[in-house]
């Protein structure tokens, strides 16, 4: 391999290792180039983990969360961690079930980045990959602080949770769970191996929450970066040596990536407007607990509680941002190739062809976005407006109380 394939091989993995690694771990990356044996056998590991969290952490909590019923504080200690790991194992059969249509995207961006390029163009991937990577790290960061706050106290004993012997009898949990047998909190070998499952289940929650958020964001930038490469393109249409050629080129890149935003919308609209309704009621129930914390009215909670419920409401916050910013960016991006066909000079192009530029322009008038459900574009007014939403239901909430 020569220094040149070198490169464009390290620039892939640099691109999307982290991604494409933590999303293995948990059988979720879409690989085009795994045999039927191969995809049957990551499947089968996508499964087991799938399981885990469900009979070890959702099912288990959601039976804690009927124990606890009418007791506010056990309630919310259940919802924030609860809660998560409901949406999580939603995230995660989205992404399973949807693996082969997300296929062509991984694959776009392999094949765009091992392919010949300008200088410039490379520099745009690269621009567009970091900030990429940077959420990346970010996201996993939060997430290991998060996991590290949930895992290591319990093993000496203490806990950042909200403990009550109706929730933890004997040694804590790393979650609020109900297993129907008592010993299974007191008594060794059972705790340690129920302490063992739920630090799994932590564990493969957390990649696979923040892997596939960080998917998507990967799959964004991508196309961001593509259609940047195309408004150029477009601006320099007149320097083809065929004008009709270079403008089929332009066309056939522009409707591919409308397509790649197409299958991320209709692979993950369900699961971002599942998001939203998450975040908005564990963004009120959150607020609520740290207002009546500061407001006197909520005494029994410790300042490193306090803390973790802040670190809670920061990595969901985060997480729930950056799919309306990526979502953002993408609809500028979209315009910015609407503009390079507009100021074009295509009235000086003979009619034939200016007839061509037209309907492209037409079509990239059309804004490019992804959407919850359907419904909402994933855009920041619409997370001010979540946020609002939410900070509404926490007033309503401390005039009730």
């Amino acid at each position: 391999m020569d220094s040149s394939k070198e490169s464009v091989h390290t620039d892939l993995k640099w691109a999307i290792g982290i991604n494409r690694t933590a999303l293995k771990i948990v059988g979720l990356w879409p690989d085009c180039t795994l045999s039927h044996q191969q995809k049957r056998m990551t499947n089968a590991m996508a499964l087991i983990f799938f399981f885990i969290m469900i009979c070890v952490s959702v099912i288990p909590g959601m039976l804690a969360f009927v124990r606890v019923w009418g007791r506010l504080m056990e309630l919310l200690d259940n919802v924030q961690i609860g809660l998560p790991f409901s949406v999580t194992t939603f995230k995660f059969i989205v992404m399973w079930f949807h693996k082969d249509e997300l296929e062509p995207l991984t694959k776009m961006i392999i094949e765009d980045w091992l392919r010949a390029k300008t200088t410039a163009e490379r520099n745009i991937m690269i621009k567009h990959a970091r900030i990429a990577r940077i959420l990346i790290i970010f996201g996993c960061f939060m997430m290991v602080i998060a996991c590290f706050n949930l895992m290591v106290p319990p093993f000496f004993g203490a806990s950042l949770r909200y403990l009550t012997n109706l929730t933890d009898p004997g040694r804590p949990f790393l979650v609020q769970t109900y297993y129907l047998n008592d010993f299974f909190s007191t008594d060794s070998p059972y705790y340690e191996i129920v302490y063992a499952s739920q630090a799994t289940a932590i564990f493969i929650a957390a990649i696979s929450y923040t892997g596939i958020d960080n998917f998507l964001s990967l799959v964004v930038f991508h196309v961001c970066a593509q259609l940047e490469i195309l408004k150029r393109r477009l601006l320099d249409l007149d320097s083809f040596r065929d004008f009709n050629t270079g403008l089929a080129i332009n066309i056939e890149d522009h409707l591919r990536l409308i397509r790649s935003v197409d299958i991320l919308d209709n692979t993950f609209n369900s699961m971002l407007l599942a998001l939203l309704v998450f975040f908005a009621s564990l963004f009120a129930l959150q607020g609520f607990l740290i207002v009546s914390i500061v407001d006197g009215t909520a005494t029994d909670v410790s300042f490193w509680r306090m803390c973790w419920l802040i670190t809670i409401l920061i990595n969901i916050a985060s997480h729930m941002c950056l799919y309306c910013v990526v979502g953002d960016i993408l609809i500028d991006k979209a315009e910015e190739v609407y503009n390079a066909v507009y100021n074009y000079t295509w009235y000086m192009r003979p009619p034939k062809e200016a007839r061509d530029l037209m309907m492209m322009m037409i079509r990239a008038e059309k804004p490019l976005y992804i959407t919850a459900g359907r419904m909402f574009p994933m855009t920041l007014s619409t997370f001010c407006s979540l946020i609002k939403t939410s900070a509404g239901y926490i007033s309503v909430m401390l005039a009730n109380r």
